[in-house]
């Protein structure tokens, strides 16, 4: 590459949580970008900075960090927290990011059809739209639900010996790897005259947690079972554990628009992965096979 073209600058939003460190490590492939690592503070940049990475001090909530941050940037991925806060933290950043002549961003939002009136994915849905009336070139990313959720979700471990407890009665729904995510953000950021003005529904495999026990004890040969749990016990526990509850009561309730079947396409796949990445995404068995560590007991 010639040494005299400026090379596109990509700032990660998120960089220490799993999809923007694992979209880090996806653009480190790439020598023809360059990796801007946002992180609140010193200490937490010290990891990428012994990696090479270039790291900027910001914080979502800290609006004199975003002129700083955003300087000279071309790119940005968005990773916002799980709460409401996300509705007024994106609007300050995207304003920001349109003073500072970004260029294109991909946003990592939610599952969900257009239609949806799940609240939370909804947020995610107007942060598109104000992205998209802001006037940048964007690719949205709405990932269905994590496969990695079943290692644990909020702090708390999903499957103790062998017995998954979750709060969705029998429902399908459609999942993806957070690998598999990271991944299309990493393409969507390195080659943005293919990807711009699109919306990537991502969910590659559909399956009820019954369903996925049975595979377990399949592939572990070792029992796992589903025991389904009420919503109540799911919303009391993030009481318990401080979580942010305008954002956890809308998990809680859409818990039971699942178990309820009230959720339009919850189960819904899609065949984008390969013509994006040119790979398979990952199934619930191989997903099982790779984390089998995880799961043993």
């Amino acid at each position: 590459m010639n040494s005299n073209i400026k090379r596109p600058r990509i700032l990660i939003t998120g960089a220490t949580g799993q999809i923007g460190g694992k979209t880090i490590d996806h653009l480190l492939k790439n020598k023809e970008i360059q990796i801007i690592a946002a992180v609140r503070s010193a200490e937490k940049a010290k990891a990428f900075n012994e990696k090479g990475i270039e790291t900027v001090i910001f914080d979502f909530d800290i609006e004199s960090t975003h002129a700083t941050a955003l300087e000279g940037i071309d790119r940005v991925l968005i990773v916002t927290g799980y709460t409401v806060d996300m509705l007024r933290q994106s609007k300050s950043f995207i304003d920001n990011a349109k003073k500072e002549n970004v260029k294109h961003i991909v946003h990592l939002g939610a599952c969900g059809r257009d239609d949806t009136t799940v609240a939370h994915w909804a947020w995610h849905q107007l942060v598109e739209r104000y992205i998209e009336w802001s006037g940048f070139s964007f690719t949205h990313l709405r990932p269905e639900t994590y496969m990695q959720n079943l290692l644990s979700y909020g702090g708390t471990k999903v499957i103790n010996n062998g017995i998954i407890t979750q709060y969705v009665k029998g429902a399908r729904k459609s999942w993806v790897s957070v690998d598999d995510v990271a991944l299309v953000a990493s393409i969507s950021l390195s080659e943005p005259e293919i990807h711009s003005g699109k919306t990537y529904r991502m969910g590659y495999d559909a399956k009820s947690y019954y369903e996925i026990a049975e595979l377990m004890t399949t592939i572990i040969e070792k029992p796992f079972h589903y025991i389904p749990q009420s919503p109540e016990v799911f919303l009391k526990a993030m009481i318990d554990s401080g979580a942010e509850m305008a954002y956890m009561s809308c998990v809680s309730n859409h818990f039971k628009r699942y178990a309820d079947g009230t959720i339009p396409g919850a189960d819904d796949v899609f065949d984008n992965f390969h013509q994006i990445t040119g790979k398979q995404a990952a199934t619930w068995e191989s997903f099982i096979k790779e984390y089998r560590s995880n799961f043993e007991y």
